[in-house]
């Protein structure tokens, strides 16, 4: 199980970079700071998702945990949430490493 963790801790690092540095190209180009936010790069993937995720939060926990806690992850920097993520994910799936005896 904790393979399928380190797993997806790999897929959304590589989501991170790939995010990082789309910004880091569209600033160079337009020769200012440009940090795309996580919804919108979410509404260009898959537009009809955000509404059915946000109807499902306010019925199922409550309405201010939208407004409160997942707007604002929403208007952060893409590359920020999926380096978020990616960490969450590794943590959850983090093995200790296995001791090695010299006497053995």
């Amino acid at each position: 199980m904790s393979f399928l963790f380190r797993f997806f801790s790999l897929f959304f690092l590589m989501a991170a970079i790939a995010a990082g540095t789309v910004d880091a190209i569209l600033s160079v180009s337009t020769s200012t700071v440009v940090l795309t936010p996580f919804g919108d790069d979410w509404n260009a993937l898959h537009p009809d998702s955000l509404p059915l995720v946000k109807a499902w939060v306010e019925h199922y926990i409550h309405a201010e945990a939208w407004r409160g806690g997942i707007e604002r992850i929403i208007g952060l920097p893409a590359f920020v949430v999926l380096l978020g993520v990616s960490l969450v994910f590794w943590m959850i799936g983090y093995r200790k490493p296995r001791r090695i005896s010299v006497l053995a």
